[in-house]
């Protein structure tokens, strides 16, 4: 009967643990808008800065260039998470 406790425990936890790990992708909020205003980074009005979609859904959010460039740049720097202050580092793509 232990043993079957112990392996429930675990399954609960690994799934936990995957759910974190696969959830971590969509972290925009109206915080880093906001953060991103009081650095002085004008380019950011709203999601659409960095989403295509106006509103993004946190399992189904589709990135433009420069919201591809902050996850990129998250894996580059090996953060935990997107810091907006990455953007002052950013440059716009030259649209023909």
């Amino acid at each position: 009967m232990k043993t079957r406790v112990r392996i429930g425990i675990v399954t609960a936890f690994a799934a936990a643990g995957t759910w974190l790990l696969s959830s971590g992708t969509a972290s925009a909020s109206m915080a880093m808008v906001k953060k991103a205003k009081e650095l002085g980074i004008t380019s950011v009005q709203n999601c659409q800065s960095c989403h295509v979609d106006k509103l993004p859904k946190k399992d189904a959010h589709k990135l433009n260039d420069r919201g591809q460039w902050m996850v990129d740049e998250k894996v580059k720097r090996k953060a935990k998470e997107v810091d907006v202050a990455w953007l002052k580092d950013y440059v716009e793509k030259v649209k023909k």
